[in-house]
């Protein structure tokens, strides 16, 4: 439990870091928007088509895939193996997309809408990096949002399942 407390702070450290140093990310119309916007696009497509050599393609060896459930941080490796026991793929379909730039260019931050047939509508966010091979990314972190209305009665319905999870860790 430690652990993930420990990775926690030091991600909400950087993230009050960057914006307590007034770092700020540029939109800018320009070949590596259209760029970061085919990596994304052949990452889905190639979901929704089991084609894991071009899904993993898309990815770098570094990254880090964040699922849905609590326990779901996979390093590519571990996102491959679990894939390649799948017959078959997922299909999100990017509905919307934000995506901003750092200044000097080098990594692409994005959030998109997603809409799949299985589960309705969900949201994709992470951070693409320029490599000597192209954009590729770095993370990727997909999540179902919930309608502030309902928050506090949903939460309440899987607190007790997500503590268990992560109790140990």
């Amino acid at each position: 439990m430690i652990k993930i407390f420990s990775k926690i702070a030091r991600s909400l450290c950087m993230v009050l870091l960057v914006a307590g140093t007034g770092f700020s990310t540029v939109s800018a119309d320009s070949k590596d928007i259209e760029a970061v916007n085919q990596v994304l696009n052949a990452y889905h497509k190639a979901a929704g088509e089991g084609d894991w050599d071009t899904y993993f393609n898309q990815m770098a060896e570094t990254s880090v895939f964040l699922g849905t459930d609590i326990t779901e941080r996979w390093t590519k490796k571990e996102f491959q193996a679990y894939a390649e026991t799948r017959p078959t793929g997922w299909k999100y379909t990017p509905k919307k997309r934000n995506i901003d730039m750092t200044p000097d260019e080098n990594a692409a931050f994005f959030d998109e809408i997603l809409l799949s047939e299985q589960y309705g509508y969900s949201r994709g966010s992470g951070v693409l990096i320029r490599t000597k091979s192209g954009w590729k990314i770095s993370q990727y972190n997909l999540t179902f949002p919930i309608p502030n209305d309902v928050f506090t009665e949903i939460t309440k319905q899987f607190q007790g399942l997500v503590a268990d999870q992560v109790k140990d860790n």
